[in-house]
Order: structure tokens, then C-alpha cells, then sequence
């Protein structure tokens, strides 16, 4: 089995964590991932979502730009304090990389605001797949960042 790879990017916002949490976690996606970041394409559109997107255990499927998609499930939920989810059934230009993916949102108080931090970890389809990811990583923490300010720009609305 290959090695997962852990990415991570935070960034302060300067937001109570509750209004950060309650506001990101049903934050429509392709308002948040709404920019292309190299070979990482924006989110189009949701599909299936099943309720409120507010409990562990609900499901949908998220749709990229150029048609990759992935399945992603609702694992965590613990307000105010993180959230988490898999993404599955990836298809799409991430298909050969990646078996699936565990992503968390982490809120912290910092000062008078939050740091958000978001978390991926990266499973490979393969051992050689696996040594690729550290490559996409890179480009990863540049979208991240991307996202994170867009979270930021978002949550001062």
C-alpha cells in the first residue's frame, strides 16, 4: 500500500470561530473554489447533495471544471472546531494520482480572529502514483492558499 501524503495551508481571518465555521462549512463550492490554480480547475457545480450539509454522513457530488468529479462524504462535524470529509470515486485528470482523499477544515482563535487551517491527505492509487504527490503538493498549497483567500474575502461580507 502506498504512503499517504498530508498537505496543509492555514490562514488568520479575522472572524469569530463560530461565524468562521457556521459560514465555511455550507459555503456554496463553487464559491469557494471558483479560480483555476495551474493544472487545478475550479469547481462547476454540486450535484446530489443530500440534506442540509450540516451532518456526518451526508453525501455529494462535486464537479470540476473540464469534467472531473468526486464523491465526497461528510465524516466529521463538530462545531465549532473542524469538519471533515473523504473524497471518492475521483475521476478525471486527479484519477491516476489519487485513490481518495481525507480533508479536514480546522477553526482555532487566534488573537482577535480565527485560523483556518485546511488539511488534505493524500491517498495514492499506487506506490509509484505516491511519488508524484509531493510534486502536487506544491502545486496544492498554491491553490489552498488561493482558496483560503477567497474564504477570507467571503466571510467579510
Amino acid at each position: 500500500m502506498a504512503t499517504p501524503h498530508v498537505m496543509e495551508q492555514s490562514r488568520a481571518v479575522p472572524v469569530d470561530v463560530d461565524t468562521a465555521f457556521t459560514r465555511t462549512l455550507p459555503m456554496p463550492l463553487p464559491t469557494l473554489f471558483r479560480r483555476w490554480y495551474g493544472p487545478i480547475t475550479p469547481v462547476k457545480a454540486v450535484l446530489d447533495q443530500t440534506g442540509e450539509w450540516d451532518s456526518a454522513g451526508l453525501t455529494r457530488t462535486v464537479v470540476q471544471v473540464g469534467g472531473g468529479t468526486m464523491r465526497e462524504k461528510l465524516t466529521v462535524v463538530d462545531p465549532p472546531n473542524v469538519f471533515g470529509y473523504t473524497l471518492s470515486d475521483v475521476t478525471g485528470p486527479l484519477s491516476p494520482l489519487v485513490d481518495h482523499i481525507d480533508g479536514e477544515w480546522r477553526f482555532t482563535p487566534v488573537g482577535t480572529g480565527t485560523l483556518v487551517t485546511w488539511r488534505w491527505t493524500v491517498h495514492p492509487k499506487s506506490t509509484a502514483a505516491g511519488l508524484a504527490l509531493p510534486v502536487f503538493a506544491r502545486i496544492w498549497r498554491g491553490f489552498a492558499r488561493q482558496s483560503l483567500e477567497q474564504l477570507s474575502d467571503e466571510l467579510l461580507r
